[in-house]
C-alpha cells in the first residue's frame, strides 16, 4: 500500500466533500452505540451515579444529587472492575500458550502486542466492540493499533465477518509537523499546500455544505487545540477491466478497460495464433483517501491487488441484526441495585437511634450541668450520681437494630445474580475455596466458569487471528516493496 505521489495532488473537490459527507453519516449512525458505551464505561470506572432521572415537576437530576436530596449518602461497591480485571487477567495468564510463527511473533514484539490486546479485551468487555489497524504506509514495517471506537466510523453491517463493509475509517488529531511528513512525499511545494489547508481558523460550516442537521454534535469536524484533524477513509470502489492473456509471452495480467483500443491495433500487426486474449469483467479495490475537515483530499492510495482488503480489523459483539451487547451490560442492573442496597443499609444504619440516653430532667444533680452528664456518660467508666425518685424510672440508653430489614439477604442474592449472570465465579477469581469443597470439585468449578466465558474468548480469539492474518500478508508485502525501492538519499 504504497502511494503514489505525482499521481495524487492535494485538490479541494467535491468528490472529497461527498467522502467526508458519507463518513459522517456512517460515524451518525452509531451515535447511540456511542452514548451506551459511555454509560458502560463509567460504570466500570466507577462513576455509578451519573444516570438521569426525572422528577414530578419535568425537571431531569442525576441519580447521585436525587438520593443526596432524600438525605442519603449515595456509596459504591464496584462489581463490574472486579469483573473486568477477573477477564482480563485470565486471557493474559493463557495468552503464553498461544503457537505463532516466528514473522508474526516478531509483529507481535514490536507492536507490543500482547499488551494492546489486553487493553482491547477491556475495551471488547466495556463496548462490545475491538477495532485495530494494520498497516504500513507510513513506516517501513508493520504498525498495529487499537483504534477508539469515538473515532471510528463504519457503514451498517449485519454480517459478523464484515464483509458488508462498503466504508470504513476513523480520523485522528495530529501535529501539523506530521501532517507533512506524511503526505509532503518530500515534495515542499505539497508540505506548503497543506500548511495552507490547515491555516485555516475553522472548517466551513459543514450543516449547510452537507444540507444536513448535525443531531448529534460536532466534534466529528473539530480538532483537539494545536492539531489537525485528518479523515482515513475507505471505500471499496468498483472498475471495468480487463483479463488479458497473451500467448506469445505467456503473460497473464490485467489493464483498465479504457486499453482496449491499444489492444485491438496491437492484434492487428499479430497472428491469428498470437493475438492477446481478453475478458472485460468488473473488478473491486478498497481505495483510500485521506481527508481534511474542509474536504481537502490530502493523499489517495489504493491496496496491493494481492493485499485487497482495508486496514481495519474489527469484531462487533453479538452482532445479532447489526446490535452490539456488551459483556459489561447484562450485569449493569445488578450492579445498580447493589449500590442502592449498601446505600440503604448505611442509611438506615446511620438513622437509627445508637446508644442515645434517656436522662429524666428531675433526677439531674443539683452540681452537674448537663454538659457535665453528657460528658460523664460519654468517659469510659464513668459515674453520673443522682437522687432518684420513687416510682420513676431512671436514665435508659436506647440502641435500636435498624439492620433488619431484609437488606442483607437481598445484597447476598444480588451478589450471587452477579455471579450467575457474567459466569465470573469465585473460582475464576482465584479466590480461596471454602471450608469443605474438595480440590477436584474446585477445579470443576473453575472449568465452569471457564466454559461461560468460551463464546466471548473465542470470538476475541477470532479477532486475533484475522489480524495476524492481515499483518502476515501485508508484512510481505512490505518487504518485497523495500526491497524493489531505490536507495534512501
Amino acid at each position: 500500500m504504497k502511494p503514489k505521489p505525482q499521481e495524487f495532488p492535494i485538490v479541494g473537490s467535491q468528490n472529497g466533500l461527498e467522502l467526508l459527507r458519507k463518513a459522517y453519516e456512517a460515524w451518525s449512525s452509531a451515535a447511540d452505540f456511542r452514548r451506551r458505551r459511555e454509560r458502560y464505561k463509567r460504570y466500570t470506572y466507577g462513576r455509578q451515579w451519573d444516570d438521569p432521572v426525572s422528577l414530578p415537576d419535568g425537571s431531569v437530576v442525576s441519580e447521585l444529587d436525587l438520593a443526596m436530596r432524600s438525605g442519603k449518602q449515595p456509596l459504591t461497591n464496584n462489581l463490574i472492575r472486579r469483573l473486568v480485571k477477573s477477564v482480563v487477567g485470565k486471557f493474559r495468564s493463557d495468552l503464553r500458550s498461544n503457537d505463532i510463527s516466528p514473522e508474526i511473533a516478531k509483529i507481535h514484539r514490536i507492536n507490543s502486542l500482547d499488551e494492546l490486546d489486553c487493553r482491547l479485551l477491556e475495551e471488547f468487555l466495556i463496548s462490545g466492540t475491538a477495532v485495530q489497524h494494520v498497516g504500513s504506509l507510513h513506516t517501513p514495517t508493520v504498525t498495529v493499533d487499537n483504534v477508539n471506537p469515538t473515532c471510528f466510523f463504519v457503514n451498517p453491517t449485519i454480517d459478523p465477518r464484515g464483509n458488508d463493509i462498503e466504508i470504513i475509517g476513523s480520523f485522528s488529531d495530529i501535529s501539523l509537523t506530521e501532517v507533512m511528513r506524511r503526505f509532503s512525499h518530500s515534495d515542499r511545494r505539497r508540505a506548503m499546500r497543506l500548511r495552507n489547508i490547515y491555516a485555516q481558523a475553522s472548517p466551513p460550516p459543514m450543516a449547510d455544505i452537507f444540507g444536513l442537521s448535525l443531531v448529534n454534535d460536532e466534534s466529528f469536524f473539530h480538532a483537539a487545540d494545536g492539531k489537525c484533524r485528518v479523515y482515513e477513509v475507505w471505500t471499496l470502489d468498483g472498475f471495468e477491466r480487463l483479463r488479458c492473456h497473451d500467448p506469445k509471452t505467456g503473460e497473464y495480467y490485467a489493464v483498465a478497460a479504457s486499453q482496449e483500443p491499444a489492444i485491438r491495433r496491437a492484434n492487428r500487426s499479430r497472428q491469428a495464433d498470437e493475438r492477446i486474449f481478453t475478458k472485460w469483467e468488473v473488478a473491486q479495490i478498497w481505495r483510500c483517501h485521506f481527508l481534511s475537515p474542509s474536504g481537502d483530499i490530502l493523499d489517495i492510495v489504493d491496496a496491493d491487488e494481492g493485499c485487497n482488503f482495508h486496514p481495519y480489523v474489527t469484531k462487533f459483539y453479538p452482532l445479532t441484526d447489526g446490535e452490539v451487547h456488551s459483556f459489561v451490560e447484562d450485569v449493569i442492573d445488578q450492579q445498580r441495585y447493589v449500590n442502592r442496597l449498601i446505600t440503604l443499609i448505611d442509611h438506615v444504619m446511620s438513622s437509627s437511634a445508637k446508644g442515645v440516653l434517656l436522662f429524666p430532667e428531675n433526677q439531674k444533680p443539683e452540681n452537674q450541668t448537663w454538659d457535665d452528664v453528657v460528658s460523664s456518660w460519654a468517659t469510659y467508666n464513668g459515674i453520673i450520681a443522682y437522687k432518684p425518685e420513687h416510682n420513676m424510672p431512671g436514665p435508659q440508653q436506647v440502641v435500636t437494630n435498624g439492620n433488619d430489614v431484609g437488606a442483607y439477604e437481598l445484597l447476598a442474592l444480588e451478589m450471587r445474580l452477579f455471579e450467575d449472570i457474567s459466569g465470573v465465579t469465585d473460582a475464576l477469581q482465584g479466590k480461596e475455596a471454602q471450608a469443605g469443597v474438595s480440590a477436584t470439585l474446585y477445579r470443576q468449578q473453575t472449568q465452569n466458569a471457564v466454559v461461560a466465558l468460551a463464546d466471548l474468548f473465542e470470538t476475541f480469539n477470532s479477532f486475533r487471528s484475522v489480524r495476524d492474518d492481515k499483518a502476515a500478508r501485508l508484512a510481505a508485502t512490505t518487504q518485497a516493496d523495500n526491497q524493489a525501492a531505490p536507495a534512501a538519499l
